[in-house]
């Protein structure tokens, strides 16, 4: 419910700033006061859609202040907050109307959830539509890039093609699957995730999870999303196999007893370079899977995000699992904001995990960055382990020449020129090879100038 109207009552001038800049920046309409006669006067002259409240204000404090507005009628949804409260400051504030609470310092993951929740929650009764979309789930970032993907997103959503999402390893596909459902049709039914490796089976029985207590198969499901990871190593039996469900239900749905029959829309994923390189896959279920493509691009390509990207996963890690809070030096942001990451999101998410977890202070310094980077540099050389001995060679070879120049690309701190003196190959030769294996040396470069 963005758009939304927010009240924020709070004494503490940097308090009000800081969350009227991050609530606007949001998407929601601020009016801050910064005491109980200023809360008064705003309310009278607007009713908002959601307040956040102080306790602890001098001469009126927030639950006096909540109590005299409960009196007076129906309030819309009141969310407390204080720095030093105690439970019964929280259940006498529950037991007066407000739908939450939240501690200071305000974690900014958990204060967006709860608005959410309180927004959400507000909508419900009214009957109007709403849907909340965890944090985790949205793609991060203020770049062009960035607001371009969660668009086309947003804009594919509303129809129920099956979708192929195409990146490179550790790029977010899941996490992006799961946001297009949250904004579908289909966004209260199952999500079900299934690897394509498991669909090789040689009786061509195309068993799934679906649930704990219900184990299925796809030719019985009945609503929801599929979600089918790394397609591009699903058998030729299961591919097959799948072929036919596919055909079997377009046949059904012409009879409109049978119109449940499979009714689930599929989200599929692939590597970068399965486009080019889906020769063993069938051509016509590859068209049915693909119906809209989804290009989920790599970290480097919106470097500039990296700092957001830092203190998003901060939040997340401190809010969820509980890790010691600390911040980025703005040397150790720049400097991970000119590494080319090659392991994509998933990396930075590891490394901001075991940052948190390893270092002593409230600031991780550049020093550790560097020294995180290096064990990483080193790691990577134990990365090329595909099973080659079941691949035809061809792509054996573009596997293991595809990470061997990633991993020199990084060693090389994405120059080119210096890749070329490392792996000697003449330069020409060397970026015919590059666009040709689809690493994407540009924004590499672009990226470690």
């Amino acid at each position: 419910m963005k758009n939304a109207s927010i009240l924020v009552v709070d004494d503490e001038s940097n308090i009000r700033l800081l969350l009227d800049e991050i609530l606007t920046e949001e998407g929601y309409q601020v009016t801050t006061a910064s005491n109980a006669a200023e809360a008064r006067d705003a309310k009278l002259a607007e009713e908002y859609d959601l307040i956040l409240l102080d306790i602890w204000m001098p001469e009126t404090d927030g639950i006096s202040l909540l109590k005299e507005w409960a009196k007076k009628g129906p309030l819309a949804p009141v969310i407390m907050m204080s720095g030093h409260g105690t439970v019964d400051t929280a259940v006498e504030a529950t037991r007066l109307g407000a739908v939450d609470y939240i501690e200071k310092p305000v974690s900014l993951v958990k204060l967006l959830r709860t608005i959410d929740k309180a927004l959400l929650h507000t909508r419900a009764k009214k009957g109007q539509p709403g849907k909340l979309v965890p944090p985790s789930l949205t793609p991060v970032g203020k770049s062009k890039v960035m607001q371009t993907l969660r668009d086309q997103i947003a804009q594919i959503a509303k129809h129920d093609s099956n979708v192929l999402l195409v990146g490179e390893p550790g790029s977010g596909r899941e996490m992006v699957a799961r946001y297009l459902a949250s904004f579908s049709s289909r966004a209260a039914e199952p999500f079900v995730t299934v690897m394509a490796e498991v669909l090789n089976n040689e009786n061509g029985d195309l068993s799934f999870p679906g649930d704990a207590e219900n184990p299925s198969t796809i030719d019985r499901a009945q609503d929801g999303i599929l979600f089918i990871n790394e397609i591009g190593k699903m058998s030729l039996s299961a591919q097959n196999s799948f072929s036919d469900l596919l055909k079997k239900k377009k046949n059904k749905l012409s009879n409109k007893s049978e119109e449940k029959f499979f009714n689930v829309r599929i989200i599929s994923s692939a590597d970068s370079n399965f486009e080019n390189n889906s020769t063993g896959f069938m051509r016509e279920l590859l068209s049915e899977l693909s119906t809209v493509i989804i290009r989920i691009p790599p970290l480097r390509r919106y470097a500039e995000d990296v700092p957001e990207l830092l203190r998003y996963n901060v939040e997340i890690l401190v809010d969820s699992k509980n890790f010691p809070f600390r911040h980025f030096s703005v040397a150790a942001q720049n400097r991970l904001r000119n590494y080319p990451w090659p392991g994509n999101i998933r990396e930075l998410k590891n490394i901001v995990s075991r940052l948190l977890i390893l270092s002593s202070s409230d600031e991780i310094t550049l020093e550790e960055v560097e020294i995180e980077l290096a064990s990483q540099i080193k790691e990577t050389k134990n990365l090329i382990k595909p099973d080659f001995l079941s691949m035809p060679l061809r792509e054996a070879r573009e596997h293991f020449e595809r990470a061997y120049l990633q991993q020199q690309l990084v060693l090389s701190g994405g120059k080119v020129g210096q890749l070329a003196k490392r792996v000697g190959m003449e330069r020409t030769h060397l970026y015919r090879k590059l666009r040709s294996l689809g690493v994407d040396f540009r924004n590499t470069t672009k990226n470690n100038k």
